[in-house]
């Protein structure tokens, strides 16, 4: 019976030690599980927090876009009345080159009637001074009763 009990008793301790090892083992994979869910938990918080930064940039980028959009847009739109302003500016600068090469065509034409004007007065002034030269070398003396002499001479 000592036998039976030593046998028992080595049953008994081998069974301890058995549940120990088992028992050892099931505190070390919780331990690793808890670790797991520690490193885990611990990148998801970064995640979230990643996660929240790029919502954020996000938002932002949005922002910006809609405002330069809205830049884009009213630039657009000066540029367009700017042009159109400037279309304006060249067609009157257009009317303006033709009223001035007009005006100095006109201007020519004048300066050069005003020069044939003032050759047909010189001839014209030469041919009535010849007259009153011919008319007083003509002309019975003053005595004489003329009725067109002053009684003076051109020239003298």
């Amino acid at each position: 019976m000592k036998k039976v009990l030593l046998e028992m008793e080595d049953q008994k301790n081998s069974y301890e030690q058995k549940a120990k090892e088992s028992l050892q083992k099931v505190l070390e994979e919780k331990m690793n599980a808890e670790q797991q869910l520690q490193s885990t938990q611990r990148s998801l918080a970064l995640a979230e927090q990643k996660c929240e930064e790029w919502r954020s940039q996000y938002e932002a980028l949005k922002e910006d876009w809609s405002t330069l959009g809205s830049q884009h847009r009213e630039l657009e739109s000066q540029l367009n009345v700017l042009q159109s302003k400037l279309q304006g500016a060249d067609s009157r600068d257009l009317q303006m080159n033709q009223a001035l090469r007009f005006l100095e065509n006109e201007h020519q034409e004048l300066q050069a009637k005003i020069e044939c004007l003032q050759g047909d007065r010189d001839l014209c002034s030469l041919d009535t001074q010849d007259l009153q030269e011919a008319m007083w070398a003509m002309a019975p003396n003053a005595d004489g009763g003329d009725c067109c002499s002053t009684g003076s001479v051109p020239g003298q």
